[in-house]
């Protein structure tokens, strides 16, 4: 049972560490780049931070 919520809490960890570090980079560089209507860059970023948002709330409600 603890393996399980140490790893729970490592994946959180690492999303969140992704979420607050790493895209937000990706996403100010594929802003650099330009138009943001046909920027894939941007659009791909976006569409992570929204995959990973979803997958922390996820695995903090398993651990509760």
């Amino acid at each position: 049972m603890i393996d399980i919520k140490k790893k729970l809490t490592d994946e959180i960890a690492a999303l969140e560490h992704e979420l607050r570090s790493e895209l937000p980079k990706e996403i100010l560089r594929a802003r650099e780049l330009g138009d943001l209507s046909e920027n894939a860059e941007y659009h791909a970023a976006k569409e992570r931070q929204g995959y990973v948002n979803a997958r922390i709330g996820q695995l903090k409600m398993r651990l509760q």
